[in-house]
């Protein structure tokens, strides 16, 4: 189970680097629960894959296409969870996002199920993606 884990976590934050979009939408299960934390427009549980690609397509717009995963710094698992340490940047003007987040995904039948995002500065994320309160 856990190499399994392993592998289709490790493939999706390499294809969320290469934006590979065709790969990303193969490693999702349909009605994935996606867990984005935070006080803004992109916040909430999204309850399926179209959800999460509205939601990151929202994010690329706000970011005028400059979001970018721009470091994998640790994958550990743990039955079929894995916990990854990334560092996203993005700009726009009046802007930076710098930050690194905590991401937890759970894998069945080689798919992801399931993501929690967990941001190391809610400030930063909020400011960024537009506080909605």
């Amino acid at each position: 189970m856990e190499k399994q884990t392993l592998q289709v976590v490790s493939e999706f934050v390499t294809a969320v680097q290469q934006m590979n979009q065709e790969k990303l939408a193969a490693l999702l299960h349909p009605d994935v629960k996606w867990h984005q934390p935070g006080n803004h427009r992109f916040s909430g549980v999204k309850q399926n894959c179209m959800e999460v690609f509205q939601m990151v397509g929202g994010m690329f717009q706000v970011s005028e296409n400059t979001l970018a995963l721009t470091d994998i710094k640790l994958l550990a698992v743990n039955g079929n969870s894995a916990a990854c340490v990334l560092h996203f940047k993005a700009t726009r003007p009046g802007a930076t996002l710098d930050t690194d987040n905590i991401d937890v995904y759970t894998v069945a039948d080689g798919k992801i199920i399931e993501a929690r995002i967990h941001v190391q500065d809610p400030e930063q994320e909020d400011t960024f993606w537009g506080k909605t309160n």
